[in-house]
């Protein structure tokens, strides 16, 4: 495991997420609001509603929040958000990049930028790390949904690039353009996927050591805690021994 996942995988550890479900609601209310104004209000008509609706529900939204955000988009009463994606380098040269929905850059990007600087990074312009990353689509399920072989058989007839299984579950990875088809095909075949989104996958990870690694994570965090950052991805990787240390910290 590495990159964000394995940042992921710490704070679930810690406990964090369900510190954090309110907020985590409040952002898949936002881009819910969003998928729903920048298409027709009806997830059968709207690829990116339907994905941010299916991940809303697996994250145990509840279907009056769902229903809400989806009025508010309707009803023309919502803010006017944009989307925005900034770029920079953590500790240790860690490339990061993130993706937010505001409705106001100046303020967006002043929080990102401070947070960037108090942990030891750099906000770069557009496109200063993009090239790190390939942009894919990413269909997780969990590990109960059938063996490693099962998963790759029907992650190959669904069109899929690749598959990696562990014991915490099975990781899709398809062409961004093919998200929505190989999504539905694999559903068809498995069942509802615990997430299905586009993401940001690093080409090479880059090695951080126990301070390193516990600053970028600093960093990370305070990032996802703005209400109007989305996702972060970071292109790093620890030990297995170094993972354990910060989870028991």
């Amino acid at each position: 495991m590495a990159g964000h996942s394995q940042f992921k995988n710490i704070m679930y550890r810690k406990g964090a997420q369900d510190a954090k479900r309110s907020k985590l609601f409040s952002k898949l209310a936002r881009e819910i609001t969003v998928a729903a104004k920048s298409g027709l209000p009806d997830p059968n008509m709207n690829p990116r509603l339907r994905l941010a609706i299916q991940n809303a529900r697996a994250e145990n939204m509840p279907k009056d929040n769902i229903e809400r955000a989806i009025r508010k988009a309707e009803g023309g009463e919502s803010e006017n958000y944009e989307e925005v994606r900034y770029e920079g380098y953590g500790p240790g040269g860690v490339a990061i990049i993130v993706e937010a929905l505001t409705d106001n850059r100046n303020r967006t990007a002043s929080v990102v930028r401070a947070a960037f600087t108090k942990h030891g990074g750099a906000l770069g312009e557009t496109n200063s790390v993009a090239f790190m990353f390939d942009r894919v689509g990413e269909i997780v399920y969990p590990a109960a949904v059938g063996d490693p072989d099962t998963v790759l058989e029907a992650a190959i007839e669904a069109g899929a690039l690749d598959v990696q299984s562990d014991s915490s579950g099975h990781v899709v990875t398809c062409a961004f353009e093919d998200l929505g088809e190989v999504a539905k095909a694999l559903e068809e075949r498995l069942g509802a996927a615990d997430s299905v989104k586009p993401t940001w996958k690093p080409k090479t990870l880059t090695s951080l050591d126990e301070e390193k690694a516990s600053s970028l994570m600093k960093l990370i965090n305070v990032l996802e805690d703005d209400d109007d950052v989305q996702n972060v991805y970071a292109n790093f990787e620890v030990s297995e021994e170094v993972l354990g240390r910060l989870t028991a910290a």
